[in-house]
């Protein structure tokens, strides 16, 4: 009897896989030539795909621009939870200034931010905010004192996207425990 070989079906499928190139595409271009300067046929023909399939799939450039920088952004990793509020944003804050420092990320996050256009109902922001609030609420869950999840937001994740987006200070991890510090003196935390 003869092994018959059946075809390798692709992880994800042909849909996936175009995604992967167009988005690829697009990171190369923005960290290239700026935001400004992409267009949808500039990305289509960078992935090799038709400018319809971009059109098709997401809209236009800025749904483009939105989705891909979401699925840049968010790492998908576990939050942190070692037993101290302090140490979780301290860490958290670390991880997402290594992430968003990379320079295509910084270039999307640029993006994306121009493309929030006053909207506060980001994506982005939305999965800051839940990350934010299950810190919050692992640190009441153990008995801590804690900031309100927004003043997470407006005192340690606020300063270190509005940095990176219009540059001026220089954004490295240890930005981290300083912020956190500071979050913990302004929201009258700092003895517990």
């Amino acid at each position: 009897m003869t092994d018959i070989a059946l075809p390798n079906k692709r992880p994800g499928g042909r849909s996936a896989q175009v995604q992967a190139l167009v988005r690829t595409a697009l990171e190369e271009l923005v960290a290239e030539q700026g935001r400004e300067r992409v267009t949808v046929p500039a990305v289509a023909e960078r992935a090799g795909v038709s400018a319809s399939s971009i059109y098709r799939r997401w809209g236009d450039l800025q749904g483009l621009l939105a989705e891909t920088a979401t699925h840049r952004l968010d790492p998908n990793r576990p939050l942190p939870d070692t037993g101290t509020l302090r140490a979780d944003l301290e860490a958290w804050a670390r991880e997402l200034i290594e992430h968003l420092a990379k320079p295509c990320n910084t270039s999307l996050l640029k993006a994306a931010a121009a493309l929030a256009n006053g909207n506060s109902d980001t994506d982005c922001l939305r999965n800051r905010r839940r990350e934010a609030l299950t810190l919050v609420e692992q640190a009441h869950a153990r008995g801590e004192r804690a900031p309100e999840p927004q003043q997470v937001i407006d005192h340690l994740i606020a300063p270190i996207v509005f940095r990176l987006v219009f540059g001026g200070d220089a954004v490295h991890p240890e930005l981290a425990s300083r912020l956190v510090d500071e979050l913990f003196v302004l929201s009258s935390l700092s003895s517990s």
